[in-house]
């Protein structure tokens, strides 16, 4: 029982840290810098929860404790690693974003001197 809850703080975690990283990257492209970086952090906290519990049970099974692969826990993996996948390319979308809007800014300020 309680590795079936387990495998689904590592779905519920997973899904977490998804959606808080497709919702900065949102955020970002609408100027809402301060708000994706809060994203991407409330993810990465999501990500080291399900993170600790998958290496728990990796540790648990080099003691001999033996897991049976169950399509659920091929699901939670699924989960943690499209998660760990999202949250590295939002990174790199959200910097993207800055970097336009520092140009943005500049562009702004040449037209507005001449």
């Amino acid at each position: 029982m309680q590795r079936e809850a387990d495998i689904m703080d590592i779905i519920v975690n997973g899904g977490d840290a998804r959606s808080s990283c497709l919702k900065a990257v949102r955020c970002a492209r609408n100027g809402q810098i301060e708000e994706a970086d809060e994203l991407i952090k409330r993810a990465e906290k999501a990500l080291e929860k399900a993170h600790n519990v998958q290496t728990s049970l990796i540790q648990a099974e080099i003691r001999g404790e033996k897991n049976e692969i169950t399509l659920l826990m091929v699901h939670a993996q699924d989960h943690l690693m499209n998660a760990i996948t999202v949250k590295e390319l939002s990174i790199e979308l959200i910097e993207e974003c800055k970097k336009r809007r520092e140009l943005e800014e500049k562009l702004k300020g040449m037209i507005n001197n001449d």
